[in-house]
């Protein structure tokens, strides 16, 4: 016998495709019902019943009585005597057995009943189960049935989550405001209710509510994060679905197909079945060429289920008919309708959720179909192709993720000695953040869609600002709080566009650090929106390929202190818009491929600082100007090519700190140690083999280095220089370290490795600020130290 678990499949699917099966289709499967009834009801009474009855049919004679049928040796004309009680019977003698009867019955059901009588009940079977298959065919085709029961298993978590729930009422629900202020309205309500509209009535009126609405309206508060999960692995189901989907049409042309079938179907049954019904009758002339073995020839038949076939056949035509019209209406509704394209216009009106896209070819006929069955399934579907609903449930996600205590435990001190909290590659932005009132900066980094709500304002502390290649909107209560709180800006991007518009009215802002290459294209044509609105911006830092001076920096340069450009070896050209800047104090310009030093910079007399770290300068010939700029301390001139210090250096008298590394100077000029104010020198990394006597003078210098060069040998004049602290003589082709270096008393930090020493003078024991860990030398040539000296240095 066949298990009944083999049934159970076919009970546990139709209802999983219900939702895809509009009113006309299951219409349809009841009319199929019904005539699969009447199919199975006539085979039945053409198994169990007799199908014909036949008698003979002869020429009728007359004035002939039959006798008794036991005298069958008498004549036919040979009257019987008549004995008294005996009941005269009259009729036609046939002189047949049953056999005969029922040979004769087969044979004209055979051969004089019409096939539409005879095989009706099979026709209405076969026609009934064709309609079956091809109302369900696409359900079971594999190309077809593959994508609907994904979508419908995608349909029902969608419907169940307890994500769709909380995202109808949050999405497109009402702000906390106006949750407030409908909460005071209905308290107000209350106060003014009469006595059969207390709030006892309403009380008794709420407990009539539906259990599982109040338990999905509990639902929708809270969503722990194992739900959380859930709902975001349904959202990367429902697109990397919908793009399979959208790719092609073979649902929607399975089922037109299946449907012009059964319209074909009908026509050809009404068609026949209209032209035949007329050949079930009740009585049959049957002539068969049988009187060798019964006798007779013509017989008169009856069809015994004629009568009852003929009601069951136009009762089946009145069936199909309506069949046929409801299958006539899909068509309709199939090519009048553009199925192809569905919107959810009416479900974005309604929830509020304005961002749903509409859907194209295989899921719009989908949607277009559940449709049918009841709206609300596209509805909460929908939730989940919202990119809003998406970046809500993201953004729950990373709250419950990223706590305020475990914020917390991530906060550093950074360099600007602010206490800073550092996110990396997040999915967006945790609104715990908000939570850590004592934020000083805050530094995002690979963060998508960074949305800053307006909850900022709770981070009274917050000052630095730095946003990574993060695409960042911003609220404008929170643009309102970061125009009065902002002081330090830094982003960095990979094109121009991608600079937040916002940044040119922060009009508290000091400083503003941007970073990001550019095509060559657009480094050429680069223009920043104005800075005027930047009333109190004093630092302006531009990391990037430029071939020319923003006008944007042109726009503050009545206030500007200190601008810095690292050009990354792109040529820059253009700098007359320097002269502006008459403010400035400080002027970095790295890497910007210079090749001599422009006039400009020699106008601005409030210089202080000079960087031009990583150029392309030879020749220094116009360092005389820099005597001009009577405040000038600061001259960094290292990571060039410069081979010659111009005697003119000696007028820069104001110069306190000069940076020559990392150049190619072979020859240092007396007249550079006319600098008396100098405190920092570093000639590190040339081929200086000699270092004049003159370096006595400097009786300010504090730091002196002149590593990796090729001297031979030091002045004693240096160690007149008793203010030094760091002196860095190390990797030279020094043989000997003179004794006078004791009286360096506040040098605490002294290089001389790389040398060819063979011993230490014991007078570095008078150098009391030197301790082991500032004297960078071998350590066999330490061992050389008197052991007294070498516990003192060792000593903290």
């Amino acid at each position: 016998m066949i298990p009944v678990t083999e049934f159970r499949q076919f009970s546990e699917q139709q209802p999983a495709f219900r939702v895809l099966k509009p009113w006309w289709d299951v219409f349809t499967d009841y009319l199929s019902v019904a005539m699969l009834m009447i199919g199975v009801f006539g085979c039945t009474l053409q198994v169990m019943q007799g199908k014909i009855i036949c008698l003979p049919r002869v020429q009728p004679i007359h004035n002939i009585s039959v006798y008794n049928v036991s005298n069958s040796n008498l004549p036919l004309n040979t009257p019987k005597p008549i004995t008294p009680g005996t009941v005269e019977m009259k009729g036609l003698k046939t002189d047949l057995d049953l056999q005969q009867y029922s040979f004769i019955n087969q044979m004209c059901y055979e051969r004089a009943l019409h096939w539409y009588a005879k095989y009706f009940p099979y026709l209405v079977l076969i026609h009934t189960l064709i309609f079956m298959l091809c109302s369900n065919f696409w359900f079971k085709f594999p190309g077809s049935s593959s994508k609907i029961e994904h979508f419908i298993s995608i349909l029902g978590k969608c419907f169940d989550s307890p994500w769709t729930t909380r995202a109808l009422c949050k999405v497109s629900g009402e702000e906390p405001e106006e949750k407030d202020n409908r909460k005071n309205n209905l308290n107000k309500s209350n106060m003014n209710l009469s006595p059969l509209e207390s709030p006892l009535v309403k009380t008794q009126s709420l407990k009539s509510i539906p259990e599982k609405f109040i338990v999905d309206k509990a639902a929708a508060g809270a969503l722990d994060k194992k739900e959380g999960e859930q709902a975001k692995a349904l959202f990367e189901k429902v697109k990397k679905f919908r793009i399979h989907v959208e790719e092609g049409d073979l649902l929607y042309v399975m089922y037109v197909r299946q449907t012009i079938l059964k319209v074909l179907k009908f026509l050809f049954i009404i068609g026949y079945n209209s032209a035949l019904v007329s050949e079930v009758r009740f009585t049959v002339e049957c002539n068969v060429d049988i009187q060798d073995m019964t006798g007779y020839n013509h017989f008169s038949c009856n069809h015994t289920m004629a009568h009852l076939f003929s009601k069951l056949s136009f009762c089946y035509l009145c069936f199909v008919g309506v069949y046929g019209l409801t299958c006539l209406y899909t068509l309709y509704w199939l090519f009048y309708r553009s199925l192809k394209e569905y919107s959810f216009e009416y479900v974005r009106l309604e929830t509020g959720i304005n961002d749903i896209p509409d859907v194209k070819n295989d899921f719009a006929f989908m949607f277009h179909m559940i449709d049918q069955y009841d709206p609300l399934y596209s509805k909460r579907f929908a939730v989940f192709l919202s990119e809003a609903s998406e970046n809500k449930l993201k953004q729950l996600n990373l709250n419950n993720e990223w706590t305020a205590e475990k914020l917390r435990q991530r906060l550093q001190t950074n360099a600007s000695n602010r206490l800073e909290l550092q996110l990396f590659m997040l999915s967006g932005l945790p609104d715990t953040i908000f939570e850590i009132t004592e934020l000083q900066s805050l530094k995002l980094e690979i963060i998508n869609n960074v949305m800053i709500p307006a909850t900022i304002a709770q981070l009274d502390n917050l000052q630095e600002l730095s946003l990574c290649q993060c695409s960042v909107k911003i609220h404008s209560a929170a643009l309102a709080f970061l125009k009065e709180n902002l002081k330090i800006l830094r982003v960095k991007f990979d094109d121009v566009r991608e600079l937040p518009p916002w940044m040119y009215g922060l009009r508290n802002l000091e400083e503003l650090y941007l970073i990001g290459s550019l095509s060559p294209d657009v480094s050429k044509n680069i223009t920043l929106d104005s800075f005027r609105e930047l009333k109190s911006l004093k630092h302006l830092f531009i990391k990037s390929n430029l071939s020319k001076i923003p006008q944007g920096a042109v726009d503050v340069s009545g206030h500007l202190q200190k601008l810095c450009i690292h050009n990354d070896g792109t040529k820059l050209v253009m700098l007359n818009n320097l002269k502006k800047m008459v403010n400035l104090t400080e002027l970095d310009l790295i890497h910007c491929d210079l090749d001599h030093i422009h006039h400009s910079i020699f106008s601005l007399l409030a210089l202080e600082e000079l960087n031009l770290k990583e150029n392309n300068l030879k020749s220094i010939q116009e360092i005389v100007s820099f005597q001009y700029l009577r405040k000038l301390t600061i001259l960094k001139l290292w990571y060039n090519s410069i081979t010659h210090i111009p005697v003119e250096i000696k007028k820069l008298t104001s110069l306190e700190r000069l940076y020559f590394s990392h150049n190619k100077i072979e020859v240092l000029p007396s007249q550079l140690f006319l600098c008396h104010k100098l405190r920092y020198l570093d000639l590190s990394y040339n081929d200086i083999r000699f270092i004049p006597p003159e370096i006595g003078v400097m009786q300010s210098l504090q730091y002196f280095s002149i590593s990796c060069n090729k001297v031979e040998s030091v002045p004693d004049e240096l160690y007149f220089c008793k203010k030094l602290i760091t002196l860095k003589i190390g990797k030279n082709n020094l043989c000997s370290l003179s004794p006078k270096i004791g009286n360096l008393v506040l040098l605490s930090y002294l290089d001389i490795k790389g040398n060819h020493f063979e011993t230490l003078p014991p007078e570095l024991g008078d150098c009391r600020a030197l301790k082991k860990n500032g004297l960078i030398v071998e350590d066999t040539l330490f061992e050389t130290l008197p052991f007294d000296i070498r516990e003192q240095m060792k000593s903290e």
